[in-house]
């Protein structure tokens, strides 16, 4: 018993060690050194299909092109028999609703069928399906303190990520594995006209299993829930 608690005590010094020496920036290096080994990232150019499992509702599939160089992107999705399109081109925008690329005021409406929409998918899937890449874009900052943290039972290294005022007011958490340096959670709360966290507000999302697309390893299955009850949203599955 005295070399077992000895051995997890070293283990755990370790991680600590880890998280003291290293900074935001070296942190995040590591995890895009593990995700994206050959910077593939900045050329990717492919198609990801998507499954989305929400609890009493039909599973919504969802084909996406993301074309970076060309700044391309298209998502088909489609959830018992309606199908939705967005092709958003640099600065152009197409919709097609039920295979209708000409529908009515009323119904665009109605379905909230716009360019605002179609660009809120775009940001979406790329930032998301982007990480931890992403973090390197323009109006990112990164908190040059490391953590070492435990979620759900796990040991983690915790990033914190803040935003200029013009990309975003959300605060972001990433959680990276101390060994592997791969991205296992990330988290995010909304904050007050102060710029305040609401710990009541905001979604954290368990990312387990990888596949490789373009040589990049993006999270397999990411389940969501939410801060404040632990409340399950949902389940993004990546079939590519």
């Amino acid at each position: 018993m005295k070399t077992f608690c000895s051995i997890i005590l070293f283990i755990l010094s370790f991680y600590c060690s880890t998280a003291q020496t290293l900074t935001g920036q070296e942190l995040l290096d590591k995890a895009i050194k593990y995700h994206d080994p050959n910077n593939q990232w900045k050329t990717f150019n492919d198609t990801l299909f998507v499954t989305m499992e929400t609890p009493k509702n039909a599973d919504r599939d969802s084909k996406i092109i993301i074309n970076l160089p060309k700044e391309f992107f298209y998502v088909k999705a489609q959830r018992d028999t309606i199908t939705t399109e967005y092709t958003v081109t640099k600065d152009t925008c197409k919709i097609v609703y039920n295979g209708r690329s000409k529908v009515s005021d009323a119904l665009a409406k109605a379905k909230n069928l716009n360019c605002e929409r179609a660009t809120l998918y775009k940001n979406y899937y790329t930032y998301l399906y982007g990480l931890p890449m992403k973090l390197k874009d323009p109006g990112t900052t990164i908190n040059p303190k490391v953590e070492q943290v435990t979620f759900k039972d796990k040991p983690y290294l915790k990033l914190k990520v803040t935003y200029d005022a013009a990309v975003g007011k959300d605060i972001w958490y990433f959680y990276f594995n101390p060994k592997t340096y791969a991205m296992e959670v990330y988290q995010f709360f909304k904050t007050d006209e102060d710029g305040n966290e609401n710990p009541e507000s905001g979604e954290y999302i368990l990312l387990s299993e990888t596949e490789t697309v373009s040589d990049i390893k993006i999270p397999k299955v990411r389940a969501w829930y939410y801060n404040k009850d632990n409340l399950y949203l949902g389940t993004d599955i990546l079939k590519k």
